[in-house]
C-alpha cells in the first residue's frame, strides 16, 4: 500500500530518539485517560440501546486499534456521544445483528474514504451542516437522559422526541426525588471539579462518591445491576453477524451516517490535538484507522468508535505524545473492566445520566450555535435545516440535505460574484493606475470587442455569458480569461457554443491570459479542435494584435474585391 495513503505514526513513532525520554508521561496519561474513559463508555454504551459491557469493550478494542493504526500521534479512540442517537435508532429498527452490519459497513467505508484521499475533503463539510447537527445530536442526547434523571417508572419510551416530551410530562407526579438529586449531585461535582481540580476527571469522581453513598444509604435509585445485570468482566468471543442482501441494502444509509459521523469528528479530533501539540496528522491514515477500528470492534460485539475529542485532550493534557499513550489508555479500561467490572454494577443511572447531560451541553457549542445567528441567512438557514431534520427526521436525511443546501447556496453566491462585461466601449472601461493590463492601456480596434469573464466561470455565470455575447457578435471577440481560475463542464459547453454561434456568423474567437486549469478542460473537452491553437494568447496585448491583423486583412480583401 502506498506510505503516502497509509503512514501509522507509531512506526515513524518507535523510531525516534525521543520516544523513550517520553515513555513515563506516555503510560501515565494513557492510565489517566482509561480511569477516566470508563464511566463514559459505560454511559455511551447504555444510551445507545447496548449493554455496559459493549460500550467497555468498544472503548478497549476500538481505542487500542485506533491508537496503532492513527495518522495522529495522540489519538484516543472509543464510543462517543455523537453516535448515541445513529446508534440507538439502528438498534430499534434492525436489532443488534443490523448494528454490527451497519458498524461494519461503515468501517468499509471509512477505509475507501482514506485510499480515495478523501481526508481533506470531509474536513470541509460546511460549518452550518456540521453545527446543526452536532447541536441536533446534543437535543437528542440531553432528552433521551431525562428518564433516567428524574428517576421516572417509564418502560416503553416513544422514539420521537415529541412522544419522549409528551411521555416525561405526563409521568411527572411519578418522578423518584433521589433519583433527581443523585442527577444534579453529579452536575454539580463535574462543574466544581473543572473550577477548583481542572485536572482531576468530575465524572469519575461522581461515580465513586455518588455510588457509595447510594450503596451505603441503600437509597432507592435504579442501577447498572438491577437493569441489566452484573457486567461480565470476560472478554468477549469473536464471531460473525448474520445478514442478507436485503438487509444490506437497507443499512446502507445508516452506514453512510456512521461512517461521516466517524470521519468527521476523528478528523476534527485530530485537528484540535495538532492545535494543542504542535504536530501535524495525517488525514487518509486516520481515516483508515477508523475504518480498521468499525470493521473489527463488531465483530467482538463492540458498537462504532471514532476518534473522542475530550479524551484526547485529556491525554494530551496529561503528557501523551506518541501512540502509546492510547494503547496504555485501552490496556488499563481492560485491567479496570477484568478486576473491578463487577462493581460497576452498582452505579446509579442517574449518574450516567448526569454525566451525559453535561457531554450534551458540551457538544452543543450553544455560544457558538447562537453567534451563528449573525451568519448570512443562507448559512441560517443551511444551519437551522440540518438541525431540525437532526432533532425530527433523521440524521441519514439531516447531513446530505444539509450538505446539499449549503452546495446550493454555495453556488448561488458563486453565481452572484461570477460576471464579465465588454471592456471596449469607453463607458465600459475602467482605468487602474495599478493595472498595467488594464484594456485603457491598449488601442481596441474598430469591429474588436474584449468580454472580460471575472469569477470561476461555472453553470451559474454561462447562461448570461452566452446571452451578453452572442447577441453582440462582432468581427473579432476577445475573451479575457485572466480571472477565470476554474471551469466546470456546462462553463465549457457554453464556450463552445459560443464559438459555433461566433463562426456562423463570420465572428473570430480569440481566448487571452487563460489560466491552467481551465486550459486543461478546454484540451480535454476538444474545444482546442474547433479553436486553432493561434487563437489562445498569453496575453491581451498579443490578441490584440493578432485581432488588428485580422481587420486589417479583411479591410484590404474588401477593398481589393472593389
Amino acid at each position: 500500500m502506498n506510505k503516502t495513503i497509509f503512514s501509522p505514526k507509531i512506526y515513524k513513532v518507535w523510531q525516534e530518539k525521543g520516544f523513550r525520554k517520553n515513555l513515563s508521561k506516555d503510560i501515565s496519561a494513557g492510565v489517566i485517560t482509561g480511569i477516566i474513559a470508563l464511566p463514559l463508555a459505560i454511559a455511551f454504551g447504555i444510551a445507545s440501546g447496548a449493554t455496559p459491557e459493549q460500550g467497555l469493550f468498544s472503548a478497549i478494542i476500538g481505542g487500542f486499534l485506533i491508537s496503532v493504526f492513527s495518522g495522529s500521534r495522540v489519538q484516543i479512540g472509543g464510543p462517543t456521544g455523537a453516535f448515541i442517537v445513529v446508534v440507538y435508532t439502528i438498534i430499534r429498527d434492525f436489532g443488534m445483528q443490523g448494528l454490527f452490519l451497519a458498524t461494519i459497513m461503515a468501517g468499509i467505508l471509512l477505509i475507501l474514504f482514506g485510499l480515495l484521499k478523501l481526508g481533506s475533503i470531509i474536513k470541509f463539510i460546511p460549518y452550518p451542516v456540521t453545527q446543526g447537527f452536532t447541536s441536533g445530536i446534543a437535543i437528542l442526547i440531553a432528552v433521551t437522559q431525562l428518564n433516567d434523571f428524574f428517576g421516572f417508572p417509564l418502560k416503553e419510551i416513544p422514539s420521537s422526541i415529541a412522544g419522549r416530551l409528551s411521555a416525561y410530562a405526563t409521568s411527572l407526579p411519578q418522578l423518584n426525588p433521589t433519583a433527581l438529586f443523585i442527577g444534579i449531585s453529579t452536575i454539580g461535582i463535574i462543574i466544581m471539579c473543572k473550577k477548583v481540580l481542572p485536572k482531576f476527571p468530575g465524572s469519575l469522581l461522581a461515580v465513586i462518591l455518588l455510588s457509595l453513598i447510594v450503596y451505603c444509604f441503600s437509597l432507592n435509585v435504579e442501577t447498572i445491576g438491577v437493569k441489566f445485570g452484573v457486567i461480565n468482566n470476560s472478554f468477549p468471543s469473536l464471531g460473525l453477524p448474520s445478514f442478507n442482501l436485503d438487509l444490506l441494502i437497507k443499512l446502507l444509509p445508516s452506514a453512510f451516517t456512521i461512517a461521516i459521523l466517524g470521519a468527521i469528528e476523528s478528523l476534527l479530533s485530530a485537528v484540535v490535538a495538532d492545535g494543542m501539540t504542535g504536530m501535524r496528522h495525517h488525514s487518509n491514515t486516520e481515516l483508515i484507522a477508523q475504518g480498521i477500528s468499525n470493521i473489527i470492534t463488531p465483530l467482538f460485539g463492540g458498537i462504532p468508535t471514532t476518534g473522542a475529542i475530550a479524551r484526547t485532550a485529556t491525554n494530551i493534557q496529561n503528557g501523551g505524545r506518541t501512540p502509546l499513550a492510547g494503547i496504555v489508555h485501552a490496556i488499563t479500561l481492560l485491567v479496570i473492566v477484568i478486576f473491578l467490572g463487577s462493581y460497576a454494577s452498582d452505579i446509579p443511572l442517574a449518574i450516567l445520566a448526569g454525566i451525559l447531560l453535561v457531554v450534551a451541553v458540551g457538544m452543543s457549542e450553544y455560544k457558538l450555535f447562537i453567534k451563528m445567528f449573525r451568519a448570512p441567512k443562507s448559512d441560517i438557514l443551511v444551519m437551522l435545516t440540518t438541525f431540525f431534520l437532526t432533532i425530527f427526521v433523521d440524521l441519514t436525511v439531516a447531513i446530505p440535505t444539509g450538505v446539499v443546501l449549503a452546495s446550493l447556496m454555495f453556488m448561488r453566491r458563486m453565481e452572484q460574484v461570477a460576471g464579465g462585461e465588454f471592456l471596449d466601449n469607453e463607458d465600459d472601461i475602467i482605468t487602474r493606475e495599478d493595472d498595467p493590463f488594464a484594456i485603457s492601456n491598449f488601442t481596441v480596434p474598430v469591429g474588436v470587442r474584449v468580454y472580460e469573464i471575472n469569477g470561476p466561470f461555472f453553470f451559474g455565470a454561462a447562461k448570461r455569458f452566452q446571452d451578453a455575447v452572442i447577441q453582440k457578435a462582432p468581427r473579432v471577440l476577445i475573451l479575457r480569461m485572466r480571472n477565470v481560475n476554474a471551469i466546470d463542464a456546462t462553463g465549457l459547453f457554453a464556450l463552445e457554443d459560443i464559438i459555433k454561434a461566433c463562426n456562423a456568423k463570420n465572428c473570430i474567437v480569440l481566448i487571452s491570459a487563460i489560466h491552467p486549469q481551465p486550459l486543461a478542460a478546454l484540451t480535454k473537452s476538444g474545444i482546442p479542435e474547433i479553436l486553432e491553437s493561434k487563437q489562445i494568447f498569453p496575453d491581451i496585448d498579443t490578441a490584440l494584435k493578432y485581432a488588428s491583423s485580422i481587420i486589417n486583412n479583411t479591410t484590404k480583401t474588401q477593398y481589393s474585391s472593389k
